[in-house]
């Protein structure tokens, strides 16, 4: 477990999936991450795919490959790449076993940075391979809800900062893996670009917001001063998530560059819809930051 702290916070990352488990605002003395026992993550790092592949495959140049739900890089060990006091990075690298899911050279270092203001996240990706290569990339924080435990969870909003178009989400079905059906719908509960929080609206599953233009997500309760915001004009979608079975106190909020798949068949990564593409012998740098209150 490495940590990093300023005055105001203190974070705590785990090099297993470069995870960050804690986030603890120290004048206040509480914790914005989830560590609870009903959903066992905190904050997992979704590469190179995002959300579960049909029949857990996809296909490439006409070879099929296996791909776990939210790619494998959860799984993986980083190593320290360097570590100040208030700035992490950690780095994987492509080895033979991540090649027999991912036939590619990559290498994904991520830097997590404690400002006086929040935390800044930054995912460097990089193709050291000959050919073109597509992936996803994805953050998967679960923010305590109510924060500081002020309120209760349907106290809280999520405001989408950047558009005042009514909010839509792409329709999902469960079998029991969530997965699109290509369809979208109006976000249930919202008015313009404001959410109100309620677990009735989280039973079908994810909330995956299709609406471009969005620059900012604005968590927050008339109760109380506390307040999470991330800004996220990097990343093409939001998701919005909380367990469907039980009614528990976190939220996830969810940079998204990349979607789950349609439901169907196996789908061919050159031609999935929100992939990214990395052009051989580059890099690209992807990064939110995490202003709190």
């Amino acid at each position: 477990m490495q940590v990093i702290e300023n005055k105001e916070f203190r974070a705590e990352i785990d090099e297993h999936g470069a995870q960050l488990t804690h986030l603890i605002n120290k004048t206040a003395g509480f914790d914005y991450i989830w560590n609870g026992k009903e959903w066992g993550k905190h904050a997992p790092v979704l590469f190179p795919a995002i959300g579960r592949s049909n029949k857990d495959e996809y296909v490439l140049n006409g070879h099929t490959y296996s791909m776990p739900q939210h790619g494998f890089v959860a799984d993986e060990d980083f190593s320290v790449i360097s570590h100040e006091p208030n700035i992490l990075t950690l780095g994987l690298r492509a080895d033979d076993k991540t090649r027999e899911m991912y036939p590619f050279d990559f290498e994904l270092k991520i830097t997590f940075t404690l400002l006086s203001t929040g935390l800044t996240l930054s995912f460097d990706v990089s193709n050291h391979s000959d050919e073109v290569m597509p992936f996803s990339l994805g953050s998967h924080p679960a923010f305590n809800v109510p924060i500081n435990g002020i309120g209760k969870f349907d106290n809280y909003r999520v405001e989408f900062i950047g558009t005042e178009d009514p909010l839509n989400v792409y329709e999902i079905v469960k079998t029991p893996a969530p997965y699109r059906t290509g369809k979208q719908e109006p976000l249930t509960n919202s008015n313009g670009n404001l959410f109100e929080l309620n677990y009735e609206t989280f039973k079908p599953g994810l909330r995956i917001i299709t609406n471009s233009g969005v620059k900012s997500v604005r968590l927050f309760s008339p109760l109380t001063s506390h307040q999470i915001q991330l800004d996220v004009d990097q990343f093409n979608n939001i998701c919005l998530w909380t367990k469907e079975d039980e009614d528990c106190s976190f939220l996830c909020i969810e940079p998204f560059n990349g979607l789950p798949d349609v439901l169907g068949a196996p789908v061919d990564w050159k031609d999935k819809e929100g992939n990214l593409f990395l052009q051989p012998s580059s890099s690209q740098v992807y990064q939110y930051e995490i202003h709190l209150s």
